[in-house]
């Protein structure tokens, strides 16, 4: 039976919420991030998104899924203040300045994710970036609960990262329990059907298809550089997978459906929630599936979640929405 949550406004707007200790630790213990490495001056000017000195911090992080950390290798994931119905952030550097050089990766400088922390919602966006570095978006956050907030991004100069950072939505929530695991979903009177089974450790093929009407759809048309785009979020502290396609639209052998196949490899046991993003007559739709990992009594073997560091509010205006 669904519970109500009365979730306080205490300041106007959203508040960005660090260090939420909101399902750390369902599947791993929690631990405290790396510090970054000092910037040398003498290393020369980062601020415009070089990638600075924090070698000997990559391999304690390599481990981690993305998104558990809100810093990692230097680069620290802000959210702040923006006009009502708009969401803004900036990634600030080794050196402590705003990013403002970012390489492109599946189409775009930036990908922003946002799921509440339930895995009932579901947004990817591209914000825009002004030339001081933020970040500005109409705000995916539709409704009350936890989200969390991922950038996903490559600094020119650097290594693709994803930082994230959870914030609150006031409101009244009903908590909504995860759908079932199951191989078909619909979405917009399209069906998509799931095939494989993710394997925790390995590199495993799912493969995603697609049908409106009982037929095969076989021009899908390219979204973000591929066929489709499938994010997998892990139940419990969603570390994020971004999982990638196999083949490239014009690449002379890759179809354009109904069917669209990526490697994937989930890094423990356990429950995930799958968000397939594909476009068709000029639409972008996201299909959702429940999927379980291994034996999800097994202990985890993933990395675990790490506490992040608090930082102060941010108001972002009330929620927008926005497929973008």
């Amino acid at each position: 039976m669904n519970t109500t949550t009365k979730l306080s406004g205490f300041a106007l707007g959203l508040a960005a919420v660090f260090g939420t200790a909101y399902g750390v630790g369902h599947l791993a213990g929690p631990v405290a991030p790396p510090a970054a490495t000092p910037h040398d001056p003498t290393d020369g000017d980062h601020g415009d998104g070089g990638h600075g000195d924090a070698g000997h911090t990559a391999a304690a992080t390599d481990h981690l899924p993305g998104g558990l950390l809100v810093s990692d290798r230097g680069y620290t994931l802000q959210p702040v203040s923006a006009p009502v119905g708009e969401f803004a952030f900036r990634i600030t550097g080794p050196d402590g300045r705003p990013v403002t050089r970012y390489d492109v990766a599946h189409d775009k400088r930036m990908h922003l994710i946002v799921a509440r922390r339930d895995l009932s919602g579901f947004r990817h966006v591209h914000p825009e970036l002004a030339a001081d570095g933020t970040w500005r978006v109409a705000s995916p956050l539709v409704g009350a609960g936890t989200w969390r907030a991922f950038a996903d991004f490559t600094p020119t100069g650097g290594v693709p990262l994803t930082l994230g950072v959870d914030v609150t939505v006031p409101g009244t929530l009903a908590d909504r329990p995860l759908p079932a695991p199951a191989t078909s979903t619909t979405v917009d009177g399209y069906t998509v059907t799931l095939g494989g089974t993710p394997q925790p450790g390995r590199t495993s093929q799912l493969t995603l298809t697609v049908s409106r009407d009982g037929r095969p759809v076989t021009d899908l048309q390219p979204y973000l550089g591929a066929y489709g785009h499938l994010v997998a979020l892990r139940q419990g502290d969603l570390a994020y997978l971004h999982v990638h396609p196999e083949g490239a639209p014009g690449d002379g052998r890759t179809a354009a459906g109904p069917a669209v196949t990526f490697s994937a490899e989930v890094p423990s046991a356990g429950t995930y929630r799958l968000y397939l993003d594909f476009r068709h007559d000029d639409a972008v739709h996201t299909a959702e599936f429940t999927v379980v990992a291994g034996d999800p009594g097994t202990p985890a073997t993933g990395a675990p979640a790490p506490t992040t560091t608090p930082t102060p509010e941010a108001d972002h205006g009330t929620p927008g929405h926005g497929h973008n």
